[in-house]
């Protein structure tokens, strides 16, 4: 029984199979993504969150879904080349996922179960983030709609006051 995102593994865009335990001891935001979506200016904003914090050890972990309106329909060149041309993305991206339904990725059964959603745990949109502790907990799910910058607010109130110590 998986206890925390670290006993997890997943592909990455290019392909390589990770296991999840590389992020150990880093805040992780982990988020679904799409390139067609009316939310993925969000990628920007995202960016720059990854900027401000990869110092303070915070990484954040895209996967792309074609789950909502088929807004994902790219393979994954064509998923990265968008994000990188379009939102300057460098923060680790990973190979097309299911985040709903019995195939849906483990990390993405693992994160809903521990962070339920309001009326249901299934993910409602693209851009549904959670926020997970450096033990490898999920300890806030954030809507679609929330902005990067709600998330920046949320971390400067919980991460960076343990960081600054």
């Amino acid at each position: 029984m998986e206890t925390s995102i670290y006993d997890f593994t997943a592909k990455t865009i290019q392909g390589k199979e990770i296991s999840l335990s590389k992020y150990k001891g880093k805040w992780l935001i982990i988020v679904n993504t799409a390139s067609q979506c009316g939310l993925t200016p969000q990628l920007k904003g995202l960016e720059e969150l990854y900027q401000k914090y990869k110092n303070q050890e915070l990484v954040i972990l895209g996967f792309p879904c074609n789950q909502f309106g088929n807004q994902e329909p790219g393979d994954a060149k064509s998923i990265q080349e968008g994000c990188m041309l379009n939102y300057g993305v460098s923060f680790p991206m990973f190979d097309k996922v299911k985040v709903n339904g019995s195939n849906a990725h483990p990390v993405f059964k693992f994160l809903r179960k521990e962070q339920g959603g309001f009326l249901t745990n299934a993910i409602k949109w693209n851009f549904t983030k959670f926020i997970v502790n450096p033990q490898g907990k999920p300890i806030k799910r954030f809507a679609p709609t929330s902005k990067p910058e709600k998330l920046d607010a949320y971390l400067e109130r919980k991460i960076s006051p343990i960081l600054k110590k």
